[in-house]
């Protein structure tokens, strides 16, 4: 009996600490930048520290000005950015690919847009133009 309860007691202690990105509340949420209202799903992010604080932006620029000014992505379990192509999907920031277009608007006018992949971001630049970017080089140019 005491061996189950400490099992219960343990699985619920390591639950209770795992480290989860938190959904977007559309329309409710604000960006931790800008403090606009988080409501477009093809240019929201979010990132959420090492102990499971999550933050919402609405739109990738604020997400990588904000890590940008406090040069703290080294304490981020989870960089998040939206999928262009599969609105409201995030994606690891990191692995992803930009695309800033002067024909796709984003919701604080810097026309930049992640993509999961650099295939489907080649085919979005074929259709809209602009220039694509690795995490790296947008942080570089948005800095």
């Amino acid at each position: 009996m005491k061996k189950n309860i400490l099992f219960i007691l343990l699985a619920v202690f390591l639950y209770s600490c795992s480290v989860e990105p938190k959904p977007i509340v559309y329309g409710d949420d604000h960006c931790h930048f800008c403090d606009m209202t988080v409501v477009d799903k093809t240019h929201a992010s979010q990132y959420t520290t090492k102990k499971g604080k999550s933050y919402s932006f609405d739109a990738v620029e604020c997400l990588v000005r904000k890590l940008n000014q406090d040069s703290n992505e080294d304490k981020m379990a989870f960089i998040l950015v939206a999928n262009y192509a599969n609105p409201g999907k995030l994606v690891n920031a990191t692995s992803a690919t930009f695309l800033v277009s002067e024909k796709i608007k984003s919701p604080m006018g810097a026309n930049l847009s992640a993509f999961s992949t650099s295939e489907t971001a080649k085919k979005a630049q074929s259709m809209h133009g602009g220039k694509r970017y690795t995490w790296q080089q947008i942080k570089e140019k948005l800095n």
